[in-house]
C-alpha cells in the first residue's frame, strides 16, 4: 500500500489547521484602555567618576575637591540629578576605611556608589 501521498495531505491539512487558529483568537477581551494627557518625564540621570590616588587626593569628575568638598558637591548633585550614580576608581594601596569613607558620603546623599576593580 503506497501512502505517499497521505504525507503530502496531512501536510496541507496541518498548515491549514495553523493559519485558520491564528485567525480566529476567541480568548480575546476587549478592554477600554485609560487615556493620559501628557507623558511623566523621566527624571534625569547623571554618571560621576571619583578617583582617587594614592595620596588620598580626591578627583570628582577631574576637578581636584578635598573630601569635605566632595560631600558639598555630591549634595548639590543629588538635588539636581536624584537618580545619579558615581563610579569610585581607588588606588589599592588605600585602606578599606578609606573606601567606606567615600561611600558613606554617597549614601548619604543618596547617589549610588560603586567600586571600579581590574581583572587580570
Amino acid at each position: 500500500m503506497n501512502t505517499h501521498a497521505l504525507n503530502d495531505i496531512m501536510f496541507f491539512l496541518l498548515l491549514f489547521f495553523l493559519i485558520l487558529s491564528t485567525l480566529a483568537n476567541p480568548n480575546v477581551i476587549k478592554v477600554l484602555l485609560p487615556q493620559a494627557a501628557e507623558t511623566q518625564q523621566k527624571e534625569a540621570k547623571k554618571s560621576l567618576q571619583l578617583a582617587v590616588d594614592a595620596n588620598r587626593n580626591y578627583f570628582l569628575d577631574g576637578d581636584a575637591v578635598t573630601l569635605e568638598q566632595l560631600n558639598g558637591r555630591l549634595e548639590l548633585i543629588a538635588k539636581e540629578f536624584p537618580e545619579s550614580s558615581c563610579s569610585i576608581s581607588m588606588d589599592r594601596s588605600l585602606s578599606v576605611q578609606d573606601l567606606v569613607d567615600v561611600m558613606q558620603i554617597g549614601a548619604k546623599n543618596d547617589i549610588r556608589m560603586f567600586l571600579k576593580t581590574t581583572h587580570n
